[in-house]
């Protein structure tokens, strides 16, 4: 297996423009990492971290850990692309329910580009909504003590600071994408949860040398670690195969058609957009709530905090509610029936047309209330982990998901640019597959 992987290393060096791609998109990423030390101007840093660490709670620590360490640094980067994916949602939800927006997202791609450029100006106003309730909140902090020279003028800068780092991750990520190897902000969100892995293994090692934790308890952990990644990459995997048959069609002197295949449906279709929505959508008000000091607002912000049993409730609620949304914009079991019975296609023992379609549509709800449940599942486990048996960690939920659903990801896109250029990939057989964000 070594020997092989080494072979896989070598040909990747070989082909010169995979070999730029994945160079690029190091570069970025390592431009990111050095972002996310630069600290916000006007403000007391390290004591400010120091005060969050300590007294932040579950939701900063949580949010902290798509940052990469960023938001309890509170630095230029500290809201990460996290106003990005809001955007996003907005956007999604509204193609949905306003014609004008449905009938652009069909007119290819300039409608996408028109619909990306509405999402990148919603980017920058929900992050200068969000760092102003930074920017008030600090001065309203242990009055004022993080700090320097409160006031107007501060509020404006750590505004523009914050939204313009906000924006430079954007772009990043649309590079990555689109010079690099992989999904550009997927990749961002990756690289701030892996920046976090070596911080968790020290503190985990601090508290076994100080006796807070047994070996017996480590050992059991890492055990349930592996079981859970092992889970989540079977089922990152999984496919539900529909047989299609195509007739045979004579058009001159050839023969079309005539063939067996299959549509392969995933269990989870959606890939991470369900918990990362999700996580969006609650951490909006969360994070609004922590830094304004009105009791009502702080009731809200403690409702929503991770840990809590509403928190659980309304997390998994909307995993599964994204999860079929996500996969009807995806999918549309009307026009797939269409498209099989224009080329002469058909599911056996299943007439064309709206037969085939109410089918595939009770395969769908039936896989995706399966993907839907496993990634709520699976989203829950660190409260349940860190909140119920006290582990020093975060693992599991949408962390996990990420790091394995961006992994097969690249390792995917990596595998297609070797196989076109003849040169066997690192993957067994090609066949395994990672979607992030539903393909």
């Amino acid at each position: 297996m070594l020997d092989r992987f080494l072979t896989s290393v070598q040909n990747i060096l070989k082909i010169a423009e995979l070999r730029q791609r994945i160079f690029f998109t190091a570069i970025m990423l390592a431009i990111f990492r050095v972002g996310a030390h630069i600290p916000t101007p006007g403000i007391d840093n390290e004591a400010l971290r120091e005060f969050l660490t300590k007294k932040g709670g579950a939701l900063m620590g949580f949010l902290d850990t798509f940052s990469g360490g960023a938001l309890s640094r509170l630095t230029i980067f500290a809201l990460g692309i996290m106003p990005y994916i809001s955007a996003s949602i907005i956007l999604q939800l509204l193609t949905v329910v306003i014609p004008a927006l449905s009938k652009l997202a069909k007119e290819g791609e300039q409608g996408r580009k028109k619909i990306t450029q509405y999402t990148r100006f919603a980017t920058i106003g929900i992050g200068l909504i969000q760092a102003m309730g930074i920017a008030i909140g600090l001065e309203g902090m242990q009055d004022g003590a993080f700090v320097r020279n409160p006031g107007l003028a501060f509020r404006l800068m750590t505004m523009i600071t914050i939204t313009a780092g906000t924006a430079f991750l954007m772009w990043l990520g649309e590079q990555i994408t689109e010079r690099g190897i992989g999904n550009g902000i997927s990749l961002i969100i990756f690289s701030g949860i892996v920046a976090g892995i070596p911080r968790a293994i020290l503190n985990t090692y601090q508290l076994f040398e100080a006796g807070e934790v047994n070996i017996f308890f480590i050992i059991v952990l890492l055990i349930l670690m592996v079981a859970v990644t092992v889970a989540v990459v079977f089922l990152e995997s999984g496919r539900r195969k529909i047989s299609v048959q195509y007739a045979r069609r004579v058009v001159g002197r050839r023969v079309y058609g005539g063939q067996n295949t299959h549509i392969p449906l995933k269990i989870n279709t959606a890939g991470v957009i369900p918990p990362i929505f999700a996580s969006s959508l609650i951490a909006f008000p969360a994070t609004l709530a922590g830094f304004i000091t009105v009791p009502w607002v702080r009731s809200i912000g403690t409702y929503l905090s991770p840990g809590t049993f509403f928190h659980s409730i309304l997390y998994t609620l909307l995993i599964i509610f994204f999860a079929f949304f996500y996969t009807a914009v995806v999918l549309n079991p009307v026009d797939m029936a269409d498209n099989m019975k224009k080329y002469g296609g058909f599911i056996p023992g299943i007439r064309p047309g709206t037969k085939t379609s109410d089918y595939i549509y009770r395969i769908l709800t039936r896989i995706t209330l399966v993907g839907a449940c496993y990634l709520a599942l699976v989203a829950v486990l660190p409260e349940i982990l860190t909140y119920r048996f006290n582990v020093p960690f975060f693992f599991g939920g949408t962390s996990l998901l990420i790091v394995i659903g961006v992994g097969l990801d690249t390792a995917q896109q990596i595998e297609t640019q070797m196989v076109t250029r003849n040169y066997e990939g690192f993957l067994k057989k090609g066949k395994i597959t990672g979607s992030v964000g539903g393909g």
